[in-house]
């Protein structure tokens, strides 16, 4: 950086003939702009100005190296305009990671932004195994609980309910539970988180020590299929169910006893430059209610 500031410094004085006006364009003092062609004059072992008490002059030297230079500044001036008009619109691919699940609360509102944002390519990955952001490569992370790492930034999306669900066939064999004591009695179909294959809790009031199992996942989808196909009760997000309670496909049981539900938040690499295609979605998704 020290030797393009020096050859930023000799060109400015070598168009200008001047110290103090090569100073007065870059924005630094007169006296800096002359220990800059110094030290550049130093590291080349050769005289560039002529120099007087009222002006500057290239020497042969310094004009062979002026003709280069002039060219070198040029081109990074250049480089620099086309990156801050690049910069400046949301463009270029945006890597998102979210759990599996994620689809669900995405992809609805993923027309409009495309339509906002054209110029913006999406590289979705959707999975429920621990992702590094950073080491990966990813823009945006959709993260589910508490976030603790400094190395991120995060907004919220806002909270969601879980819910118990069963299909109605399964209910046409098995009474509906009315207290979460009845579990006992109930096919119970647990999500089982991929990083340490323990079994994700069922958060309610009263919960059971024990959970007769039925079938056991790593995958959110996969539970919930197999709670439409009336395998058992399934413990998922409400927003994921929303349309199979409105269709009947499901049943919800247990809605007064559930307690304080989870919450998505989305988190990015922190940085000083945020990217504009960074920015834009982050606004975007917190500006709409994804969680239903």
């Amino acid at each position: 950086m020290e030797n393009l500031n020096g050859l930023l410094a000799f060109v400015r004085a070598a168009q200008s003939q001047s110290f103090a006006a090569a100073a007065e364009r870059i924005g630094i003092s007169a006296s800096a702009v002359g220990k800059s062609v110094a030290r550049l004059e130093e590291k080349l072992n050769v005289r560039l100005f002529n120099r007087s008490t009222r002006r500057i002059s290239l020497t042969d030297e310094g004009q062979l190296f002026f003709e280069r230079c002039q060219n070198i500044v040029t081109q990074l001036e250049e480089a620099e305009q086309e990156l801050v008009r690049i910069s400046a619109v949301p463009r270029g691919k945006l890597r998102i990671t979210a759990p599996a699940i994620g689809y669900r609360m995405l992809l609805p509102h993923l027309p409009e932004f495309r339509t906002r944002y054209p110029d913006v390519e999406l590289d979705l990955d959707f999975s429920d195994r621990m992702v590094d952001v950073i080491d990966e490569g990813f823009d945006i992370a959709i993260r589910s609980g508490e976030l603790n790492s400094s190395q991120m930034m995060s907004r919220r999306l806002g909270p969601f309910r879980f819910a118990i669900v069963g299909s109605p066939g399964y209910f046409a064999q098995h009474p509906a539970p009315l207290t979460p004591g009845d579990l006992r009695h109930h096919a119970c179909l647990r999500y089982r988180f991929p990083g340490n294959g323990q079994w994700q809790a069922w958060e309610l009031s009263e919960t059971p020590e024990e959970l007769p199992l039925a079938l056991s996942s790593n995958n959110m989808e996969s539970i919930l299929q197999a709670a439409v196909q009336g395998l058992g009760l399934a413990y998922v997000p409400e927003f994921i169910v929303r349309n199979y309670l409105a269709s009947g496909e499901l049943i919800s049981v247990l809605d007064s006893f559930q307690k304080e539900g989870g919450k998505f938040s989305v988190v990015w690499p922190s940085s000083r430059h945020m990217l504009p295609k960074v920015r834009v979605f982050i606004d975007f998704l917190a500006s709409k209610k994804v969680l239903g």
